[in-house]
């Protein structure tokens, strides 16, 4: 499969890596520095692939997602500050019969953790005198806050407890990302934690998204689709 690594950051050259272990070829390579490029010039340039993996910048997802519509190429998006055009993406895919899969994490670890939450958060629904809070930690340099992992596991907690449950965020250091769940009474207290040790989990779940989205059509949620993915990969 030929793959075109758009935003060729420490995330994209991850991904080549991985890539080319597993015998794929990535023929395009697209400098965070040069995202949001001319539409037209991007989708030329994709052409030459079989899918597309999008690790850049918020602002320019969609005129990422335009140059792969328009080129007939399926595209990963794991960059996060952008779901505020997630309605005006969707059509851009859907007037052109385009391919589109995103993710506010694409570790495969935080899937499953997304499994647990929503459980342990049924299990809490009837116990008022339990209180669920989120809490989320990274490095100085990430710019979204709350991070999208957060708002994602908010929200599944939220559906399955019945009630909001409160986000805090913590941006200092070198903190690898952190995220975690926990439920307090005035008997004891219960936490549930996810701490990426390394990118290589978010590197995998874009690829195993990048190898399954070939001859789909429409825009899915990677935590949506996780099980069909990998599913397809037994």
């Amino acid at each position: 499969m030929k793959i075109g690594l758009i935003g060729y950051g420490a995330m994209g050259r991850l991904v080549g890596d991985l890539a080319g272990a597993r015998g794929h070829e990535v023929n395009l390579k697209i400098d965070i520095a040069d995202a949001g490029q001319h539409v037209a010039d991007l989708s030329e340039r994709l052409r030459a692939c079989n899918v597309a993996i999008d690790f850049s910048i918020g602002a320019a997802v969609p005129k990422h997602v335009e140059a792969a519509v328009d080129a007939q190429v399926p595209l990963v998006v794991g960059t996060t500050g952008w779901l505020t055009k997630l309605d005006s993406v969707r059509q851009t895919v859907a007037q052109h019969e385009g391919a589109l899969i995103y993710g506010a994490n694409f570790s495969v670890g935080v899937q499953i953790f997304y499994r647990i939450a929503a459980r342990a958060a049924e299990l809490f629904r009837g116990l008022a005198d339990y209180d669920g809070f989120i809490e989320e930690a990274h490095h100085k340099r990430k710019r979204d806050a709350p991070s999208g992992t957060a708002l994602k596991l908010e929200e599944i907690v939220r559906q399955n407890l019945h009630r909001d449950v409160p986000v805090s965020s913590t941006r200092s250091g070198y903190i690898p990302g952190t995220h975690r769940l926990g439920f307090d009474s005035l008997a004891d207290q219960i936490r549930i934690t996810h701490e990426a040790r390394s990118r290589e989990g978010f590197a995998a779940g874009a690829l195993m998204a990048a190898e399954w989205i070939p001859g789909h059509k429409g825009v899915y949620e990677f935590s949506e689709v996780f099980d069909e993915i990998v599913a397809s990969l037994r």
